[in-house]
């Protein structure tokens, strides 16, 4: 059986800025997952991010990997702050970073993870691997949220908005966009824009994002609203600047910002896309849904005036976001995650970002009511990534 101090599950941002600060201290390191897979294979072609493009590096100790020096290097555009990132650069930003750093991923999945000698077993398409630390840094893969009232639809019929990287697929149908948030908004531009009819169901407003707060100010207005790399305003810079504070807050308090926090927001660029041009309606909310006639029909409700409604579509896609839990993580193993202390249905880690377990560490979306909504974005991983390696590389 091969032997590894530390095992990394994921190569998104988080995991390979971990491996980047692992293998910078010489500690014997086996990451597993394909690079970048998220951001290249489940979301939509022609979407941009939301974060500018100083919020969107991932980190490796001397920081000189940075996605400006990528665009540099490639012969791309950059823009500090003022225009949004495409995510087709974003995606091979983290493959140029995995490629100059000389990160080592190996592409098989990890089936499953329990307790072993000295640490843990990880069983592999070859074979297994023994690791005395774990790192589960996997993003949100494997947390896509859709609601209940659309569990009686059929696949061919209702997808959720992850599975929706090529814009063009359903060209020539009607479709139903259920949500209010980026994903919903881009995602019903994009599609208006390849030849799909589509139109938006919204529970409450559409909110839209103002014009970009970019960074350096003078000294004054810095002072009234400054900027970090959650966007504008006291309660984000302390979000994105003093995770390990947020950590202090009481539970209830962590789990409610956390996921609360920076919600349905449309990007300020999209807006011109989406007013007047894709259908979108307020104030509606889905309640039941059925298979008919080789169509969805989705039973709603129109809060103003508590009108039941109907809506026919070819498909009905559930841009309903996602919804990290531990539970979720089948791959470890059930004994493994009957011993992990929760908060939120979410690890419960520590400041190293040690879980219950010793030698069971989490990082991304998954802690976020353990660090805070910083780890809900890429700029988080700078924060995890110092953070967690000195943890990781102590011999105890």
């Amino acid at each position: 059986m091969d032997s590894t101090d530390v095992a990394v599950i994921g190569a998104g941002p988080y995991g390979l800025s971990v491996a980047a600060h692992l293998q910078a201290r010489g500690v014997s390191y086996r990451q597993f997952g394909i690079p970048m897979w998220l951001w290249r294979s489940a979301m939509p072609q022609g979407m941009f991010l939301k974060s500018h493009g100083f919020a969107s590096n991932l980190c490796d100790p001397s920081g000189k990997y940075t996605l400006e020096a990528f665009c540099q290097a490639t012969g791309r555009s950059y823009a500090h702050c003022d225009r949004p990132v495409p995510l087709a650069d974003f995606a091979a930003y983290g493959q140029w970073f995995q490629s100059e750093l000389g990160l080592q991923v190996d592409e098989q999945q990890v089936s499953h993870v329990c307790e072993g000698a000295d640490g843990f077993e990880l069983t592999i398409a070859e074979g297994r691997v023994r690791a005395r630390k774990v790192v589960v840094a996997i993003g949100v893969e494997g947390f896509a949220y859709t609601p209940d009232p659309f569990a009686d639809l059929p696949r061919e019929l209702c997808t959720h908005s992850s599975t929706h990287a090529d814009p063009a697929a359903l060209a020539g149908r009607e479709v139903i966009i259920v949500g209010a948030g980026s994903s919903a908004l881009e995602l019903a531009a994009l599609m208006h824009e390849n030849g799909v009819s589509v139109q938006i169901l919204a529970r409450g407003q559409v909110h839209w994002g103002g014009e970009p707060v970019c960074p350096p100010r003078p000294v004054l207005e810095g002072l009234q609203l400054p900027v970090s790399g959650l966007g504008p305003g006291w309660r984000l810079w302390f979000y994105a600047n003093l995770p390990g504070m947020f950590r202090r807050l009481p539970a209830d308090v962590r789990v409610s910002r956390a996921l609360g926090e920076l919600g349905p927001l449309g990007a300020h660029w999209l807006r011109d896309r989406v007013d007047g041009t894709v259908p979108v309606l307020s104030g509606h909310v889905v309640t039941g849904a059925k298979a008919i006639d080789k169509r969805a029909r989705l039973s709603v409700l129109r809060k103003a005036g508590r009108e039941d409604l109907e809506f026919e579509a070819d498909h009905v896609i559930a841009a309903t976001g996602y919804r990290p839990s531990l539970q979720r993580l089948t791959f470890l193993s059930e004994d493994l995650r009957s011993k992990v202390v929760t908060i939120g249905e979410t690890p419960s880690v520590g400041r190293g970002f040690a879980s219950s377990v010793p030698g069971l560490f989490f990082v991304g979306p998954l802690v976020a009511p353990s660090f805070g909504p910083l780890m809900r974005f890429v700029c988080g991983a700078e924060y995890a990534a110092r953070t967690i390696v000195p943890w990781l590389a102590a011999r105890g």
